[in-house]
């Protein structure tokens, strides 16, 4: 799996230089600037329902008055931390939620700029299809109810074991890794739409190269660090490192 981490992390520098030498800017910008309008509206107002929520909790269990009656420096921290924590765990459930959101409304554009990515490499035209189109526009939003889903899943169990003190301190590199698996596999997933695989053939194939979904997702969380810039090009970038990634497996397996 490691390998496959540190091949899927390569696989952005080599879309970097991909994009610039074919000149894909248009298909980078456009819809970076329009996630990142949706990613800072997203983020204010997930960050201020997960602080409100907390404190509602706090409230209702009636957790703030017995923290107050304790009067316990070593116990008000332990509870502090574990509030950070719960909130940046709902913060990263929230921000998921984004993603899939932002993957159904901009799986046509990604579904093409792989395909363009992968024509490129082959030395083909690329053809526009309308009904190729509507068949990426269904498939994307199957898919992201899908792992919407099971984030779900994994995300309340996750928020559950957070309010375990210090062992739930863990819980937020967990939802990193799961996020970044489930990203990574919608970035995946247009190369196996492409070869005509079936979902449940596209799971099979990409839970056997894991190590591909959690670096391509790995590398476009750390580029949410640079602000703005990073914001913009991390969705596109996220795709044509995807594609780059898998088209060596695609073929090996072709020959095979």
């Amino acid at each position: 799996m490691l390998k496959e981490i540190i091949i899927a992390i390569q696989a952005y520098f080599q879309a970097h230089r991909f994009i610039r030498k074919h000149k894909l800017w248009k298909w980078i910008v456009v819809p970076g600037i329009l996630y990142t309008i949706l990613f800072i509206v997203g983020i204010y107002l997930f960050s201020s329902t997960s602080s409100n929520f907390i404190e509602w909790i706090a409230l209702k269990t009636g957790l703030k008055s017995w923290l107050d009656k304790q009067d316990s420096g070593f116990m008000g921290f332990i509870f502090t931390m574990g509030g950070l924590i719960l909130w940046l765990v709902l913060m990263l459930f929230y921000f998921s939620l984004f993603k899939y959101l932002f993957l159904i409304i901009g799986s046509p554009v990604f579904a093409y700029l792989s395909e363009k990515t992968e024509a490129i490499m082959e030395g083909k035209d690329f053809p526009f299809s309308f009904t190729q189109l509507i068949k990426d526009i269904i498939r994307g939003i199957q898919l992201a109810g899908r792992n919407s889903l099971w984030q779900t899943v994994y995300a309340i169990s996750i928020v559950l074991f957070s309010l375990i003190p210090v062992i739930g301190w863990l819980t937020p590199i967990m939802a990193i890794t799961i996020d970044c698996y489930y990203y990574g596999f919608s970035m995946l997933d247009y190369s196996m739409e492409r070869k005509k695989k079936s979902v449940a053939e596209s799971i099979f194939f990409i839970g056997t190269h894991k190590g591909l979904a959690i670096g391509n997702g790995m590398v476009f969380y750390i580029m949410h660090f640079l602000p703005f810039i990073g914001w913009i090009l991390a969705p596109s970038y996220a795709v044509v490192a995807a594609t780059l990634s898998v088209y060596p497996i695609n073929q090996k397996d072709a020959n095979n």
